[in-house]
């Protein structure tokens, strides 16, 4: 089997155990950061991340954690495939000689390089994971003007289409990119810099899953620390009404996020954005270790 057929498996694997670990922590973040500020004098509808997981359970079951879980289900084998095949590429055209391991800032362009690549399939899917996510609060708007909710991720792809045709599916591409380009820049970088502290060296090949569990925990903590300010103004545009937008791009809606709710607006759902980041990375990144040792 081939290098990119091995990297494909092993992303596909890494990203199945990302999703099933760290989906419902993701739910909770999207219901907070999509929440429209409360008017004066009036509580907002989550008190914080436990009420909104209270609230979510109590009106939908535990399923309503899991909701959106479809469409990066579905396109999981897709994502992760370019993300580790486009690093694993990347990689082979850093490396003074074939085999040879690669320098942190090495693996920091290559994370950047896999983050572009991955950049314009992780638009689509976290538009309508997103506005899944969210329907509890749209549902309210929708209650309003009489306009019937889409009940499942083909059902909001062809809402979107309908209103702002296949241009509709790239809404917040500029944010996306803006998270996804640095954002892997950082996790693979801090990835490969903890696996090289703990071994003593460039060669990391001898460490077991427990290392590889704080590595890849400790990688995701800092992509998080590091974007999370973008994914808030990306999610929020992603939610968008595309008839009636509140706003009019990535700098308009940071803009009214900071004068509605302050510099804290920027950090709607970052709890559960970190309870999430540590397991879910770690389990992606041990699963794709695992995956891909055992292909040789």
């Amino acid at each position: 089997m081939g290098d990119i057929a091995k990297d494909l498996t092993a992303g596909t694997v890494g990203g199945i155990a990302n999703l099933v670990v760290g989906h419902p922590f993701d739910t909770i973040k999207v219901k907070l950061q999509s929440q429209p500020s409360p008017a004066p004098g009036q509580l907002p509808k989550y008190a914080g991340a436990f009420d909104a997981v209270k609230q979510t359970v109590a009106a939908e079951g535990p399923r309503g954690l899991y909701k959106g879980m479809g469409a990066p289900l579905a396109t999981v084998a897709a994502f992760n495939a370019l993300l580790f095949t486009v690093r694993g590429q990347m990689e082979t055209l850093l490396r003074s000689e074939p085999g040879a391991p690669l320098t942190v800032k090495q693996q920091v362009v290559a994370g950047a390089g896999a983050g572009l690549a991955v950049s314009f399939l992780a638009c689509p899917t976290e538009l309508i994971k997103c506005r899944l996510q969210a329907q509890s609060s749209l549902a309210e708007a929708g209650a309003v003007s009489g306009v019937a909710l889409p009940k499942g991720p083909m059902d909001v792809a062809r809402h979107v289409m309908r209103d702002a045709g296949i241009k509709g599916l790239f809404k917040g591409i500029v944010p996306t990119m803006g998270r996804e380009i640095p954002g892997n820049a950082i996790m693979f970088g801090v990835y490969e810099a903890v696996k090289q502290y703990m071994a003593g060296g460039r060669d990391t090949s001898g460490l077991g899953q427990g290392s590889l569990i704080l590595a890849g925990g400790l990688a995701g903590g800092a992509l998080w620390l590091t974007v999370y300010p973008t994914d808030v103004v990306k999610s929020v545009i992603q939610v968008d009404d595309y008839k009636k937008p509140r706003y009019s791009g990535s700098i308009d809606a940071l803009k009214k996020i900071v004068a509605a709710d302050g510099v804290k607006g920027l950090y709607k759902g970052f709890g559960p954005a970190m309870a999430r980041s540590v397991p879910a990375n770690a389990a992606t990144f041990v699963a794709y270790e695992i995956t891909r040792s055992a292909m040789g």
